[in-house]
């Protein structure tokens, strides 16, 4: 049988001998070999943290000796301050407890000085008998999505240059013209296949898709305001047991790659959080320690709001109680069977990763049939309105809005708030993420059709 891609050669062989000789010799690395020159790190730890095995691709990246540190350095011993804390409050009691982490964002310290970021896994081996014996941790280098990063931005930068020399040109004679239009057709396809990339990259940070949350509605509508940037709205929705399911919807500061990358930690962290304990303030309570370790570590102010909640649903199966827990963010919006429409205050809450100890304010509500929960961010109250585009739309403006249609279902009122938003034209300048959770109204008695 002859291999892809090759035909048999003369007299029914298979080819130059030469270059399957080559082939088959690659094949020959020793298990050893493979572990020790593998384009990742490995090592194997202790309990404790202790190195016990390490290999050489992650000695050359922190420019170590093995001697210096199998047997005399911890793993924590290889991170930097900020990744070092979040490792002892965070990485390691998750791990004890889950038995495997995955894809861990920290930062390692090289022997001259310089950082490396790098995506972490771990897991616990065991013995037969149950007990933990070691940890074994998988290193990637990830550097590269910085540099992707500012190549994007380089192309970014080199697609405006060429648009502006596309519009110079068009003084020349037609046969210049026709040149320069190419050109500027070239630096649109640029332009545009940035905006696609981009955009592929922001849609990494959000859910594809709402699961399907028994008994109730879900809705959701992601508006970018530009799409040459990064946004740093996030939302999210996922069980954390039976009967019970996590939400929450947040906006980081800034906007590019610092922004994503903030917004990747905080979903992360959030996640991971709340399905160790279901409660929305201690989630919040650990995302501002994480925060504050990063900013630790980086020395930038990184914050964000945020409001987390559980959905527990009652035992007649119609009704559900919502716990609310608001770090700075604005106030949720519940729209009720009776044709009301109000907020739900949380006071006191600040934002999150601004102070080592930040209070975090809480509410809780239940929701009848044909009620509908609304969260948003900012950028729909703060949008610029009026002939001069100098007032802000508000909190007041926004409960008449969600008034004048309750009630009404999760999807009635995003897609409601979708055209509003598509009202302010250039007033809208952020980003805005819209949820929202209802529980369906029951269904007419029979015979009572519209006529």
């Amino acid at each position: 049988m002859s291999r892809v891609g090759r035909g048999p050669g003369p007299s029914g062989t298979g080819g130059d001998a030469g270059t399957d000789a080559a082939f088959t010799a690659l094949l020959e690395d020793s298990a050893e070999e493979l572990y020790d020159s593998a384009p990742c790190g490995y090592l194997s730890t202790m309990m404790d943290g202790t190195i016990a095995k390490i290999n050489t691709t992650l000695l050359q990246w922190l420019g170590l000796e093995r001697e210096a540190v199998v047997g005399r350095r911890r793993f924590a011993d290889l991170l930097t301050g900020g990744g070092k804390l979040y490792h002892e409050t965070h990485f390691a009691p998750l791990l004890r407890m889950q038995g495997e982490l995955r894809g861990i964002a920290l930062e390692m310290k090289a022997a001259d000085g310089g950082r490396l970021t790098v995506l972490v896994s771990s897991r616990i081996k065991h013995s037969s008998g149950g007990e933990p014996l070691l940890i074994r941790t998988t290193v990637f280098d990830a550097s590269d999505r910085r540099a992707y990063e500012e190549e994007l931005l380089r192309r970014r930068q080199d697609a405006e240059q060429a648009r502006a020399e596309a519009e110079r040109a068009h003084a020349l004679a037609e046969e210049a013209r026709r040149q320069a239009e190419e050109t500027r057709r070239q630096a649109e396809a640029d332009r545009q296949r940035l905006a696609d990339v981009l955009a592929v990259l922001q849609q990494s940070l959000l859910p594809e898709t709402l699961p399907d949350l028994p008994g109730m509605e879900t809705a959701v509508h992601y508006h970018t305001a530009s799409p040459d940037q990064l946004g740093g709205d996030f939302y999210d929705l996922f069980p954390v047991d039976d009967g019970r399911w996590a939400f929450f919807l947040g906006d980081v500061c800034g906007k590019g790659p610092q922004a994503a990358s903030l917004t990747s930690l905080t979903r992360y962290t959030l996640r991971a959080a709340l399905h160790h304990d279901p409660d929305p303030g201690a989630a919040l309570t650990t995302l501002n320690a994480a925060l504050q370790g990063r900013r630790t570590a980086t020395g930038d102010p990184e914050y964000c709001t945020c409001v987390v909640g559980i959905l527990e649903r009652g035992e007649d199966d119609e009704h559900t109680t919502v716990h609310l827990a608001s770090g700075g963010h604005p106030p949720a919006l519940v729209l009720r069977a009776d044709g009301r429409a109000d907020y739900l205050p949380t006071p006191g809450g600040l934002l999150v990763g601004v102070l080592p100890t930040a209070p975090v304010g809480t509410a809780e509500t239940v929701l009848a049939p044909g009620e509908t929960l609304l969260l948003y961010t900012d950028g729909l109250t703060e949008a610029r309105t009026g002939p001069t585009r100098d007032s802000l739309y508000g909190e007041e403006a926004l409960r008449a809005f969600a008034a004048a249609r309750a009630p009404a279902a999760p999807q009635e009122v995003v897609t409601a708030l979708a055209g509003l938003l598509e009202s302010f034209g250039d007033g809208l300048d952020d980003d805005t993420a819209l949820l929202a959770l209802g529980v369906p109204p029951p269904p007419a008695p029979a015979g009572t059709g519209a006529v």
